[in-house]
């Protein structure tokens, strides 16, 4: 999907120390330090415009929410929804999802989402799919031992995949559903493309997982 340009969404982000945060470095190994509380931190990779992020803030005020984005011209969304809800439990990111490891230090994180990520669906690109086993390793090095991810998609290549490569990485499958919106799950908030693409008829596909590292 094409992203409109927005040259002023640099400034707008500096507006916000509050929301965005922009050394997130000095903050690693002391996360809880930054929300004044010793609450779970959970992150989601890939926040896109917010939607799922702050609504899950909204709904589970005693959790640390952080949402990490790239795209400058899309995340300027997420902190608008941020601004809006007026939570002290949501953070904002906008850096790179390949330096997790610069701004979280092991046992920081309890639970990791991803949400619709880029299926990259050509072979030659399956490294840059954020189900890949880099990226696995990249998750368990900031996770709690026994940390979760929890994984939404509407493309059913990347689920099946997703499935194999959380298998053989060692991961626990703990749920899955290939229809979420005809299930029994309960608390479930949606994302911008899974409204999108529900509203059209398309299955949406969940997976959680667990890392098999407990002491």
């Amino acid at each position: 999907m094409r992203v409109r340009n927005k040259p002023w969404a640099k400034e707008k982000l500096a507006e916000y120390p509050q929301f965005v945060i922009h050394k997130p470095e000095s903050h690693k190994r002391k996360w809880h330090e930054l929300f004044g509380n010793n609450n779970p931190l959970h992150i989601e990779v890939g926040t896109g415009k917010g939607r799922f992020i702050t609504g899950m803030a909204k709904a589970n005020p005693d959790i640390n929410y952080i949402g990490i984005e790239l795209a400058e011209s899309v995340v300027v969304s997420a902190l608008d929804l941020a601004i809006a809800a007026d939570i002290p439990n949501i953070k904002i990111l906008n850096r790179n999802a390949n330096d997790l490891h610069e701004f979280f230090d092991k046992g920081d994180v309890d639970r990791l989402y991803l949400n619709f990520s880029d299926p990259w669906p050509k072979k030659r690109h399956e490294k840059r799919r954020l189900t890949y086993k880099t990226y696995l390793k990249s998750y368990e090095d900031i996770l709690k031992n026994g940390g979760e991810i929890h994984f939404k998609t509407d493309n059913r290549g990347l689920f099946e995949y997703s499935l194999t490569s959380f298998s053989e990485y060692g991961l626990l499958l703990t749920y899955v559903s290939l229809d979420l919106h005809k299930s029994d799950f309960e608390g479930n908030i949606m994302t911008e493309y899974e409204e999108k693409f529900s509203s059209k008829g398309f299955p949406i596909y969940r997976s959680e997982v667990k890392y098999q590292n407990e002491e």
